[in-house]
């Protein structure tokens, strides 16, 4: 058992992944853990020492099918199990000490996924790769980056965003997952699910920003302490209530999703919330925030041909708005929901979002994706379910829906 002094912006599920262990691991030892919202810099944890996977041999394996099983190196297995390699323990009902698998991407959770997780990935997939250009679009209201990754170099322009709205951030690494599978396989001349990311880099160029609302995905995730710049108003905005994990404003209690210059009056007058809120305020005025005004001003400085923003939940696709949309747009929905099992819809009574606005506004395709099902903040164990259904949704728009 270790002692661990909780530093700011530490998690349960952080720490967990920090020290090889579960989050029950962590509640395991500090019970009061488990019953308080969030992690307060300075308080003590008592971490049990990481358990290590075991395996029993089943008649048939040898090194090579276990560690192919468990994605470890041979010389790994060996190195905790000494003379498996050779066949000499590798025998029935034996039982092995597995090593914890070699990660070879940049991409992964390891806890929450914030806006310092961005940062990290976004410098790293620009560094590995020559052709994964990363700019700042922008800052939210508290300076944070509003970061965009470009890749492709086509003449057709798809512009994606993520984690508009906080509780949904499990779409910010599902998008960068996205990003960083299209970019090794475009370097090795690889396909991806039958696709072919070359023909993607050669007809289009994405435009991506993985977390458009990084003060509210980082409030849902650590919660804000009195020394928070906007403590007392969030207090005051969330009723008292410690837990922020329903919030899906941003810092300033303004529903992202409800920003965009498309009908936003009558989605004001329609939602009926006066003033900041966790969710539907609408805000003083279309595009007031910064983070709403920085993925319309994108758009227009490159005009798009198509759209997609991400969200959570309910495995449905949203197409249309109010007429605007071109012929095109139910086709390619159906196709889009034929990829990836989700069901197209044709939505009445929504506006002023970023896919009406940029509908509305350019007359090309755009959808709003909810992905996965359940109740946000998603699981991360759906993490990965929800990073190759982006990727398949995404993929069928860059293929030009073949």
């Amino acid at each position: 058992m270790q002692q661990y002094i909780a530093r700011r912006g530490d998690t349960v599920s952080r720490i967990a992944a920090r020290h090889g262990l579960t989050p029950e691991h962590v509640i395991q030892g500090n019970p009061w853990a488990g019953s308080q919202p969030y992690l307060y810099p300075g308080q003590v944890l008592f971490l049990p020492s990481a358990p290590r996977k075991r395996y029993a041999v089943q008649a048939g394996d040898d090194a090579q099918s276990i560690a192919s099983l468990f994605g470890v190196g041979i010389d790994e297995l060996e190195m905790l199990n000494p003379g498996v390699s050779s066949g000499r323990i590798c025998l029935p009902g034996k039982v092995l000490v597995i090593p914890a698998a070699t990660r070879g991407t940049e991409v992964y959770l390891h806890g929450e996924y914030g806006p310092a997780e961005i940062e990290a990935d976004a410098a790293r997939l620009a560094d590995r790769y020559s052709f994964v250009s990363s700019e700042v679009i922008g800052y939210s209201v508290l300076g944070k980056p509003l970061r965009l990754l470009r890749i492709g170099s086509g003449p057709r322009h798809l512009h994606v965003n993520a984690a508009l709205h906080a509780n949904e951030w499990l779409t910010s690494p599902c998008l960068m997952s996205f990003l960083e599978e299209y970019a090794a396989a475009y370097e090795s001349g690889a396909d991806w699910h039958g696709r072919q990311p070359a023909d993607w880099h050669r007809d289009w160029t994405l435009w991506a920003v993985p977390m458009a609302n990084p003060d509210g995905v980082e409030l849902v995730q650590e919660g804000a302490m009195p020394d928070h710049p906007h403590y007392a108003e969030l207090m005051r905005w969330n009723c008292g209530r410690r837990s922020f994990r329903h919030w899906k404003a941003n810092i300033r209690g303004v529903d992202l999703g409800d920003q965009f210059p498309a009908h936003w009056e009558e989605e004001r007058d329609r939602r009926q919330v006066p003033g900041p809120a966790p969710r539907d305020y609408s805000g003083p005025a279309p595009l007031s925030e910064p983070e709403a005004a920085a993925l319309a001003a994108l758009a227009e400085r490159v005009p798009g041909d198509a759209a997609v923003s991400l969200h959570s939940q309910g495995a449905e696709i949203y197409w249309n708005y109010r007429g605007y949309e071109p012929p095109e747009s139910k086709q390619w929905a159906a196709a889009l929901a034929a990829v990836s099992g989700y069901r197209a819809v044709e939505l009445t009574g929504s506006d002023a979002g970023y896919k009406d606005w940029f509908i509305e506004r350019f007359r090309k395709p755009g959808f709003t994706v909810e992905l996965g099902v359940g109740k946000n903040p998603l699981p991360v164990v759906d993490f990965e379910d929800m990073a190759l259904d982006t990727g398949l949704i995404l993929s069928a728009i860059l293929s030009n829906l073949k």
